[in-house]
C-alpha cells in the first residue's frame, strides 16, 4: 500500500505544472561580489557585473576582507561600479582592527564618492593564513559590535544600512534567542534591513521568519543565496557561519569533479529549487552570493521570471 501511495504522489508531481512555468518575475534581487586580487580577477569580476547589470538589481555589495585586509580594493571596486556600471553599490564595513576614527574616515570617503549604502558587520579576526579564525577582539578605540557600528555610521551620515542575520544561529551566539537579541539591537540602532547568511533548507528560513514575527521584528530580512559548485569549499564557508550542508548535496555532486558543465547544471538546479520554494512561501527579495560569477545567479533569476530590462524596453518599442 505504501508503495502505491508513493507512486501516486510521484505521478501527481510529474503531472503538475512545471515548477518554473509562467512566473511573472515579480522579484527584487541584489548581488554580492568580492574585490579582485589581480588584473585577471578584476576582468572576471567586471564581466560578472556587466552581465548582471541589465537585471537592474536593487544594489550590489562588495565585501571587506578579514581584518580590513581588502580595504583599498573594496573602495576601488565600489567606486568603479558606481562610476562605470551606474549601479547602486553598497560597501561592506567591519569593526575589526580599526579605531572609530579610522572607520569614520573610510565612511566619509564613501559618502564623498556617492556611496549611500553600507553593509555593517562586526567582522571576523584574521588568522595567520589570512582567513577568519581567532575569536573577535574589539580594537581598544573601536566599536565592540555591529550594533555600535550601525549607530556610529548613522550619526555620521544618513546611510542606508544592511546588517547580517543567521537563520541557523551565529557560531558565537550563546543560543538562538541571544542571536535574535543581537539582530534586534542592530535594527534598533538604525539598520533598515538584514541579509541572511546562506542556507540550503527553505524550512530554515521559514522557521527563522516565524521567530522574527513572534518577536515583532518587521524590518525586511532578505534570504542570502549561495549557488554551490564546490561542496568542500561551501563546507568551509558553512563552518565559519553556522550553516548546515545537507548530506544529500554531496551525493548530487559525487563523480562530477572533472565535469564542470554538469557541476554547473546541478548547482543551478539546487539553488533555483530553493529559491522557488522560498517564492512559494511569499519571498520576493533575494540576495545572491555570486563569488564573482554571473552565470548561476543570472540563470536562477531567469528561471524566476526576471528578464533584462533593456531587452524588455526594446520589445515594448518594437
Amino acid at each position: 500500500m505504501s508503495q502505491t501511495l508513493e507512486q501516486m504522489r510521484e505521478a501527481r508531481t510529474a503531472l503538475d505544472d512545471p515548477l518554473f512555468a509562467s512566473l511573472p518575475g515579480d522579484i527584487d534581487v541584489s548581488f554580492e561580489f568580492f574585490p579582485p586580487k589581480n588584473a585577471k580577477m578584476e576582468a572576471s569580476l567586471w564581466d560578472a557585473v556587466t552581465e548582471l547589470a541589465p537585471l537592474r538589481p536593487d544594489f550590489v555589495s562588495v565585501t571587506y576582507g578579514a581584518g580590513g585586509s581588502t580595504r583599498e580594493r573594496t573602495h576601488a571596486t565600489v567606486s568603479r561600479i558606481i562610476r562605470e556600471a551606474g549601479l547602486p553599490a553598497a560597501a561592506h564595513l567591519t569593526c575589526v582592527d580599526a579605531s572609530k576614527g579610522e572607520i569614520h574616515e573610510v565612511a566619509q570617503q564613501y559618502w564623498s564618492e556617492g556611496v549611500r549604502h553600507i553593509v555593517a558587520l562586526r567582522g571576523d579576526m584574521p588568522s595567520e593564513s589570512g582567513a577568519p579564525g581567532a575569536p573577535f577582539t574589539p580594537h581598544p578605540d573601536g566599536y565592540r559590535n555591529a550594533a555600535e557600528l550601525v549607530a556610529g555610521l548613522k550619526a555620521l551620515h544618513d546611510f542606508e544600512i544592511s546588517v547580517a542575520a543567521y537563520p541557523e544561529t551565529h557560531p558565537d551566539a550563546d543560543c538562538p534567542e541571544s542571536d535574535l537579541d543581537n539582530l534586534e539591537r542592530k535594527l534598533d540602532a538604525g539598520a533598515s534591513r538584514a541579509i541572511t547568511q546562506f542556507f540550503f533548507s527553505p524550512e530554515a528560513y521559514f522557521r527563522f521568519r516565524d521567530r522574527l514575527d513572534r518577536r515583532g521584528i518587521t524590518a525586511p530580512v532578505v534570504p542570502g543565496i549561495l549557488p554551490v559548485t564546490n561542496v568542500a569549499q561551501a563546507r568551509k564557508f558553512a563552518g565559519a557561519c553556522g550553516a548546515m550542508i545537507p548530506g544529500w548535496m554531496d551525493g548530487l555532486f559525487e563523480g562530477l569533479d572533472s565535469r564542470p558543465a554538469s557541476r554547473q547544471l546541478v548547482a543551478a538546479t539546487i539553488a533555483a529549487e530553493l529559491c522557488r520554494r522560498l517564492y512559494a512561501g511569499g519571498v520576493r527579495d533575494f540576495h545572491f552570493y555570486t563569488l564573482n560569477r554571473a552565470d548561476l545567479s543570472y540563470a536562477i533569476c531567469h528561471m524566476l521570471g526576471m528578464r533584462p530590462q533593456d531587452d524588455a524596453a526594446k520589445e515594448d518599442n518594437s
